[in-house]
């Protein structure tokens, strides 16, 4: 059958056939038919059946009828059957049609009951290229699927500056549903805070948790006194764990003294525990301090709570913090450990007191070759800590961990620390190039390296040790690890002028 004949009989069965013929033959029509066609579909936008309306607004778009299409279209949008308005919006979009009744159809789709119609809706007003019923357009803000408010979200912000879209803004981020309240909140300029600070002072008191969080932000964001009292206040009669955790982590950034009653009252609390104890380190009042002495020892508080309780203690730096900490490295809780090697990261780093350095490198030592989980975090600990070399040697010559003996190797470089047994690390340098661990020979080309700058002494049977490091260099597959290579061989270049 040729196309005129095909033509003919699509006409025919649009005229004469039943629902499924007639929407078939609106489909076809569309696909084979010639622009004329397109009024003859548009006689038939108005049929008792959706499916051919449904047929009539594909087989326009397939036609790439603007104009047929501008005429009907509009209509078929408001259509009572979804699948109807679904097809005609994706035509509109598909044919670019324009104009006050399309803008008009699609902002009327925003408010559509079927997602995939304010997706269509959001689409089209997009290439349109303006807001739509700005209303409507906020209001999706709070819509629950996800492509909807996406999309909602992304085109307000293109037309943040539009006065209309930010009236509304402004409105929904005062008095919106809580859904949209939140995302307008954070959409709205900094620079406008101060216009509706009396909103968000009000709405720290809002029965939905994820409005008290994001006006808190914004009030933490002011930066004034007014703000910092009204999230003190806040704090006070809050009930909600994550909201707490957040008032008591930006009043704790303020140095905030008011923080430290509610940071207690929260500290056996899984959610808001660890904020309210690194909250009492950073006030650092006395009462604050005689908590965390008391938390970091009470089993019955969460793993994360006493961790930073223990890290607390050793930025706020009191007599007693080593004799604190030190008990902390053999507990039973991993995370607890952790929290007591950066406590006493955080001693080492503002410098103990001679009594304690080798009580702390001795303990650090112990707890580099026993805990597998913070090798790396109790390595930055030892840094600096001339007590600990000893230790350090018996780990690297002895230990059956890659890991660990490439931190030990790493903490015998002559840019970390020195001793009277320096000169005899070179030999371990010389070893390690030959581990099996590419980590380990990264950390022996390094320390051989400043070995070397550092002692000025030329090694023996450099020819070979030259070859040796050739050779590591061409095998390494870490670039990093070439490079400390390359830094050793020039090192020992400037060993052999200098000697010459």
């Amino acid at each position: 059958m040729g196309s005129q004949q095909q033509i003919a009989f699509f006409l025919r069965e649009l005229e004469d056939g039943d629902t499924w013929r007639r929407a078939a033959a609106a489909k076809g029509l569309g696909r084979i038919g010639r622009d004329e066609h397109a009024w003859v579909l548009v006689g038939f936008a108005d049929d008792r059946a959706a499916e051919v309306r449904e047929a009539v607004a594909a087989g326009l778009c397939r036609l790439g009828a603007a104009d047929a299409g501008r005429a009907v279209l509009p209509g078929l949008m408001d259509d009572e059957d979804p699948w109807v308005r679904r097809r005609a919006s994706r035509s509109a979009i598909l044919l670019g049609l324009d104009g006050p009744t399309i803008v008009d159809a699609f902002s009327r789709l925003l408010r559509d009951p079927d997602h995939h119609l304010r997706i269509n809706a959001l689409d089209g007003l997009r290439a349109l290229g303006v807001p739509g019923d700005v209303g409507a357009l906020l209001a999706l803000l709070g819509d629950p699927d996800r492509a909807v408010w996406g999309r909602a979200r992304s085109l307000v912000f293109d037309f943040r500056k539009d006065q209309a879209v930010s009236a509304e803004l402004v409105r929904t981020a005062e008095q919106g549903t809580a859904e949209a309240r939140v995302p307008a909140l954070e959409l709205l300029p900094k620079q406008w805070s101060e216009r509706i600070r009396d909103s968000l002072v009000t709405g720290l008191r809002d029965e939905s948790p994820r409005v008290r969080s994001t006006v808190a932000r914004k009030l933490a964001d002011m930066e004034d006194m007014r703000s910092q009292n009204a999230l003190a206040e806040a704090l006070e009669a809050e009930q909600d764990a994550g909201v707490a955790e957040l008032l008591i982590r930006l009043l704790a950034e303020r140095g905030d003294e008011r923080v430290t009653g509610p940071s207690i009252r929260w500290l056996g609390d899984s959610a808001a525990g660890a904020s309210a104890a690194s909250a009492l380190g950073a006030v650092g009042t006395r009462v604050a301090v005689h908590v965390l002495r008391t938390a970091v020892t009470d089993g019955a508080l969460p793993g994360a709570t006493r961790a930073n309780a223990a890290r607390a203690i050793g930025q706020a730096g009191r007599w007693d913090a080593v004799w604190l900490l030190l008990p902390l490295l053999d507990d039973p809780d991993g995370v607890v450990r952790a929290g007591a090697v950066a406590g006493l990261d955080a001693l080492v780093a503002d410098g103990l007191r001679f009594w304690e350095r080798h009580f702390v490198a001795r303990a650090l030592v112990a707890h580099l070759a026993a805990d597998p989980n913070t090798v790396w975090q109790t390595h930055n600990a030892l840094i600096g800590l001339a007590e600990a070399l000893p230790g350090l040697r018996r780990i690297v010559d002895r230990t059956p961990s890659a890991e660990v003996r490439a931190a030990a190797l790493s903490l015998l470089d002559t840019h970390n620390a020195t001793d009277g047994d320096t000169e005899h690390d070179l030999a371990r340098f010389v070893r390690a190039l030959d581990d099996p661990d590419e980590t380990v020979r990264h950390h022996a080309a390094e320390g051989l390296a400043h070995w070397v700058v550092t002692t000025g002494v030329p090694p023996g049977d450099e020819q070979r040790l030259r070859a040796r490091l050739t050779d590591l260099a061409a095998d390494a597959s870490q670039a990093e690890t070439r490079a400390v290579v390359d830094e050793a061989l020039r090192a020992l270049d400037g060993c052999g002028r200098f000697s010459a």
